[in-house]
């Protein structure tokens, strides 16, 4: 007897589409069986993606809890376009000039966000279902399935290398991906390093492969504050 509900049926089926085609970090098969079959039981409901709780909104870049690899004096920090996202308290924001951008309805620049499936950690692999973190540019991705997609460009310089120092991309894909940064483009996305990671609407709550998940009127708000090409940068913090 089939015990899923027309929504669950749904969802399952429109993310068995974004797993084989566009996916947040595309899980290529089901032989990486933890991460689908985790995925699956929160698809139809034996597992309660977790919401963001009430978390508070920083005022300005200094408040941000900033790991040892990030420099205060880094000029991105209060450039005029940056995007935060804080995993841990499952936040987004929008800073300019160091401080968090105030909306025209006088609301903050703060929404909250879900992540990936296996949220904690950086991610270092395809299928791990981990939201990356580190620096990253972004880009507008108008025909992605999911919606308002903004593009994060993962994997990063460091990841690459990363990625060929313990054997899961070669040598060469590292400097092709490398290439591409430089270059301000997005990098290959079907590595072993996994890839399409976006910020998209459609929900809060950590139930995607590694994207960064939003409710729908809280990313237009955001996309509302940025370039029409949605170039910027991000920093997604542990």
């Amino acid at each position: 007897m089939n015990t899923q509900t027309p929504r669950h049926a749904s969802l399952l089926m429109r993310m068995t589409c974004v797993m084989l085609l566009t996916g947040c970090s595309v899980i290529a098969s089901q032989s990486e069986a933890s991460p689908w079959k985790r995925l699956k039981q929160m698809i139809v409901g034996e597992i309660k993606p977790i919401a963001p709780g009430p978390t508070p909104c920083l005022p300005t870049v200094d408040d941000l809890d900033l790991p040892e690899s990030v420099a205060m004096d880094d000029a991105r920090l209060r450039g005029d376009h940056l995007i935060v996202v804080r995993k841990a308290d499952r936040r987004i924001q929008r800073f300019m000039g160091g401080e968090m951008v105030r909306l025209e309805d006088g609301s903050d620049g703060c929404w909250p966000v879900g992540l990936g499936f296996e949220p904690e950690g950086h991610k270092t692999r395809q299928g791990d279902g981990r939201t990356p973190e580190g620096w990253y540019r972004t880009s507008d991705k108008p025909w992605s399935q999911w919606y308002a997609a903004i593009a994060i460009h993962y994997p990063n310089a460091d990841d690459a290398q990363v990625g060929s120092d313990n054997k899961i991309i070669s040598q060469g894909m590292a400097r092709q991906i490398k290439t591409a940064l430089a270059k301000d483009k997005k990098p290959k996305q079907n590595t072993a390093l996994g890839g399409e990671i976006l910020i998209h609407g459609q929900g809060a709550t950590d139930w995607t492969l590694g994207c960064v998940g939003m409710e729908n009127d809280d990313i237009d708000a955001l996309r509302a504050t940025l370039p029409a090409n949605m170039r910027t940068d991000v920093l997604v913090l542990p």
